[in-house]
């Protein structure tokens, strides 16, 4: 029986075209744009299976938290490798091949988007099984899909000779993203859309970038080589990873390489570039509409209508994309939706705390975002996931109250500490040293009324060595 082939998962995208509702500080890939599941959590889903072994995942600083507790909520183990800076799918992919090389130096690995849909799972399977003795060979094959349209925010690849009886072929060429025109020959000429995805052998792979980028190669190989174990994660030697040049794999290794191959993929996909791409995979009402969220819609057609929470009504309009959100609300015609990107530059240019953050803010320990704010208050509601311990700290200019509202809260003040239960409350005053756990086995929710001349979240100072000695247990922010 053959080795199972290692699943990596690349989700360190920032996925700017579906703002306001995926922005840097949680991007597309952990959140639910179709159906209850974030597009990460369907692909950890996708690879559970005995033809797959335990994933790989590689992601951003700020978000492995998040990615082995979204990994967790679907009972799935993986190796969580944090990538220090962006650096483009080149370096990514080969950081994350060398440590599945250190399992099996000639592994098959399946380099997998983590913000892509694919909604037929076994045909999704079968064409892995159809690439493997291709990759199992030597070949890197990557996935092309047989194009619905002439769509132009796709790269095209055009098949050649086939390579055995499995329904690969030689690639001919790859071709970047076409004008409407060329788009329209390349479909009628029987080209693919590159899907993005990977099957190789993880010495091939290395091999090849050795060969064709030495720069990324070196880089990498010293940045796995020094990589250290950080609470269970693997975390890559920052200096010689930011050595690595910045390019994808197409442009480091799939464009040069002659041992590039590809697959048909059967099955239906989309990378969910940018919103109008939910109107292409997203069931729609009887007017043509796709609608998500408290929305309301008369005589409206051809419209993708988005809403996170609050109800959001269109009358009377036609082939546009609303998103509403808790801070932002943005109208777009729907054959402009490519042009988000620039919208958000814009916002970025002008300094908008909304371009990149969020109202509800992540951290290790569960969530908090604000409810209301004035001169010298401000009110958050604080979620505390089980496990959760926020770390010991004191503010010089602001004193807070905390009410319990479910849960308990184990709650640290100076050399004292108690537990606060749901409609209990306690006051921690300016310079208290103070901290908060849940040793709960249910999520901790309390509300937090901030009090004071400056409510800043820089007005955070870590307590200092000296004043932990009483605690048994150290802080995990």
């Amino acid at each position: 029986m053959p080795s199972p082939i290692i699943p990596i998962l690349l989700a360190g995208g920032a996925g700017t075209r579906l703002w306001p509702v995926s922005r840097d500080a949680l991007p597309k890939q952990f959140l639910p744009l179709v159906g209850d599941r974030s597009t990460y959590q369907e692909t950890l889903l996708r690879v559970q299976n005995p033809m797959f072994a335990p994933p790989i995942v590689i992601t951003g600083p700020n978000f492995h938290f998040f990615a082995r507790r979204q990994a967790e909520e679907v009972g799935v183990e993986a190796t969580v490798v944090i990538e220090p800076m962006r650096r483009d799918s080149g370096p990514a992919i080969a950081a994350a091949t060398a440590i599945a090389a250190l399992r099996d130096p000639q592994a098959v690995v399946l380099a997998l988007a983590a913000d892509h849909i694919i909604l037929d799972v076994e045909a999704f399977r079968a064409t892995c099984l159809a690439g493997r003795a291709a990759a199992e060979a030597g070949r890197i094959v990557t996935f092309g899909i047989k194009p619905t349209e002439p769509k132009t925010s796709y790269g095209y690849i055009l098949p050649g000779e086939a390579i055995g009886s499995g329904g690969v072929h030689a690639v001919k060429s790859f071709v970047e993203k076409p004008d409407p025109a060329t788009a329209a020959r390349y479909v009628r000429d029987g080209y693919l859309w590159n899907s993005g995805n990977f099957l190789f052998r993880a010495d091939v792979l290395l091999s090849e970038l050795e060969r064709l980028e030495p720069d990324m190669a070196g880089a990498v190989k010293a940045a796995v080589a020094n990589a250290n174990n950080d609470l269970g994660f693997v975390r890559l030697q920052p200096e010689a990873f930011a050595r690595a040049p910045q390019k994808s794999i197409d442009y480091a290794v799939m464009e040069k390489t002659d041992r590039a191959a590809v697959v048909a993929g059967q099955f239906r996909w989309s990378d969910i570039g940018s919103w109008d791409a939910l109107f292409d995979i997203t069931p729609r009402d009887s007017a043509g509409n796709v609608l998500q969220g408290p929305v309301v819609s008369v005589d409206a057609t051809g419209c993708v209508v988005h809403a996170d929470q609050r109800l959001t009504a269109v009358v009377g309009v036609k082939d546009l994309i609303v998103v509403s959100t808790s801070d932002a609300v943005m109208v777009v015609p729907r054959a402009r939706a490519q042009e988000v990107r620039e919208l958000v530059s814009k916002l970025k240019a002008e300094k908008r705390p909304e371009a990149t953050d969020h109202k509800r803010v992540h951290r290790p320990w569960g969530y908090y975002e604000s409810i209301d704010m004035g001169e010298r208050f401000q009110v958050k509601r604080i979620v505390v996931i089980p496990g959760g311990i926020l770390s010991l700290q004191k503010h010089r200019h602001r004193a807070e109250h905390w009410v319990v509202v479910r849960g308990t809260a184990e709650v640290t003040i100076g050399e004292q500490v108690r537990a606060v239960h749901e409609n209990e409350s306690v006051y921690i005053p300016i310079g208290s040293v103070h901290r908060m756990a849940n040793k709960g086995k249910i999520p901790l929710e309390l509300i937090e009324v901030q009090t004071g001349s400056y409510l800043g979240e820089d007005d955070i100072e870590a307590a200092r060595r000296r004043l932990q000695a009483h605690l048994t247990r150290v802080a995990t922010f």
